[in-house]
């Protein structure tokens, strides 16, 4: 009851304050004129009205005439009493906000390939080698198609500073257990880590888990970016496989970063950010392998591009990028004889890569020398030995076509030294020629079609000789 008395009072004495303020209307004053005096005094006593709202402390109400009566006044409740006013909140970041799950995406992508051996030449001698190819399962007298890759990766934020990343294949294959016939399409682990930023603007982390090894340039390009069908042997052999377990710190400046991400807006192929600089420490027995001495492998990294707009108008837009790594490690390999080497083999390699962006003519080349273990022939046993090798790839970013995006390339590479992932690290000698074109179809459909002449000892220590073959490669990609 005192609360309605006091909230007509309040009222009642804006509207007497406010008819004070007007003049007494003339006898001969219009409608109009009235009308617009109405006008004035609403705004006036809004205004009154929401300062009374603000004032604080008991308020005394004037008289009301006529009747000249005083209404009795009562204290008005306290601001602190009051509801409070609704103040916007400062929003959260997005990872704090939004559940754990809903931060995760998934996506991946399918390779499937078609191999057609033109003619192929097999060693000489009974033992002598076939055409084969350590990357293709495919690359044989009877082909067929292949599911090259089946990849699946979920990630995503889980905190502002954690992020998750998982990938597994199913386009594996494995020996059957009566036998040594391949049985395909089986799911692998690729990666699994998490990346810890030290800094809110991510640029330095900490990964844990199995991830790529930073060692070589193409090692560290995603399949589904590269534009030769596989990796090149020499820059492979290193880290066949690409991937360990253990601990990397990558670190990024932000001029390298926005270079990065202009070449990403251009729609180059990169190799992924794994930092300008990193290190690492690894297991060291390769990918899904057991640890097998007390050893870690030690990898450092590190690259830089250089934007070369100051040198004329001729490579106005485009980008040069160098670098080089280095890996220190003990391998034992798998004997023939049975089980692991007891030996702790040299593993040290060394690799230096320069990659001008097609835009549109580019180039890239890589190229790694070292010691690691191999077969030796003559001793009948794997003994570490030098090793060495690289390639040099042309390529040119044309544009659309009436197919779609097109980019031709044009690699060379060779290697000499051992394949330490087979059965007694046996020796390769490789000299291979390759001319194709990526097509992009549509946005999620790529075509790469390429021709290769080959020059491949055998991955089998058993095996002597190189065979040499003519193909005619072929891989749609799908991603999703």
């Amino acid at each position: 009851m005192i609360k309605a008395r006091l909230h007509r009072a309040r009222h009642g004495t804006a509207v007497a304050i406010a008819l004070s303020l007007l003049p007494a209307p003339a006898a001969a004053q219009t409608v109009q004129e009235l009308q617009r005096q109405i006008d004035e005094l609403k705004a006036q006593i809004k205004v009154l009205t929401e300062a009374q709202k603000t004032a604080a402390g008991p308020v005394v109400v004037a008289p009301i005439a006529p009747p000249p009566t005083m209404v009795a006044t009562a204290p008005v409740t306290p601001a602190a009493k009051r509801e409070p006013e609704r103040v916007a909140s400062i929003p959260k970041p997005p990872s704090s906000r939004t559940p754990w799950y809903d931060r995760l995406r998934l996506r991946g992508y399918t390779q499937l390939r078609y191999n057609a051996v033109l003619d192929s030449q097999d060693a000489p001698g009974a033992n002598g080698s076939r055409l084969r190819s350590v990357h293709d399962a495919s690359v044989n007298d009877n082909g067929g198609f292949l599911l090259r890759r089946v990849r699946l990766v979920l990630q995503g934020d889980i905190t502002d500073r954690l992020q998750l990343y998982f990938q597994h294949d199913f386009g594996a294959a494995v020996n059957n257990q009566s036998s040594t016939e391949r049985r395909e399409n089986f799911g692998q682990l690729r990666d699994v880590y998490a990346d810890w930023f030290l800094d809110p603007e991510r640029r330095l982390r900490l990964r844990f888990g199995q991830s790529k090894v930073p060692f070589g340039w193409e090692n560290l390009q995603s399949s589904s970016n590269r534009l030769p069908l596989d990796r090149s042997d020499a820059i492979n052999s290193g880290v066949p496989g690409e991937r360990d377990v253990g601990v990397n710190l990558y670190y990024t400046p932000a001029p390298v970063q926005a270079i990065w991400d202009r070449l990403a807006k251009n729609k180059q192929k990169l190799f992924g950010n794994y930092g300008a600089f990193g290190l690492a420490v690894y297991n060291g027995q390769g990918t899904n392998r057991t640890e097998r001495n007390g050893t870690l492998m030690k990898v450092a990294m590190a690259t830089w591009p250089f934007a070369l707009d100051g040198l004329g108008p001729l490579l106005r837009g485009q980008v040069l990028e160098v670098g080089g790594s280095a890996m220190f490690n003990r391998f034992r390999p798998e004997l023939r004889s049975g089980g692991v080497s007891p030996i702790d083999y040299r593993d040290d390699r060394v690799a230096v890569h320069a990659i001008l962006y097609p835009q549109p003519f580019g180039i890239q080349t890589e190229w790694k020398t070292g010691w690691g273990p191999q077969y030796d022939g003559s001793l009948g046993a794997v003994r570490s030995q030098r090793l060495g090798g690289g390639y040099v790839q042309l390529m040119a970013d044309i544009g659309h076509t009436p197919l779609g995006r097109a980019i031709p390339y044009a690699r060379w590479q060779r290697y000499r030294g051992g394949w330490k992932p087979n059965v007694d690290a046996p020796r390769l000698e490789t000299d291979e020629w390759e001319l194709g074109t990526e097509i992009q179809l549509v946005e999620a459909l790529e075509l790469t079609l390429a021709y290769a002449r080959m020059e491949r000892r055998e991955a089998d220590a058993r095996r002597t000789g190189r065979a040499t073959g003519d193909l005619i490669r072929t891989q749609l990609q799908f991603t999703y």
